[in-house]
């Protein structure tokens, strides 16, 4: 099974929440931690996203 990887775009449609509300989220621990795809891109893990 491989892991795939969400970008903010994809994360704001199934969730319904704002990337302001994404960030604020995380930083209370309350939503999956991004991960670094380069120097000016993240993204998170689908399965982290879809078990909410």
């Amino acid at each position: 099974m491989a892991l795939r990887i969400m970008r903010l775009s994809e994360v704001k449609a199934v969730t319904g929440l704002s990337k302001t509300t994404i960030y604020r989220f995380e930083k209370e621990g309350r939503f999956p931690s991004r991960v670094s795809l380069g120097e000016r891109s993240v993204g998170w893990f689908e399965d982290d996203v879809k078990h909410l």
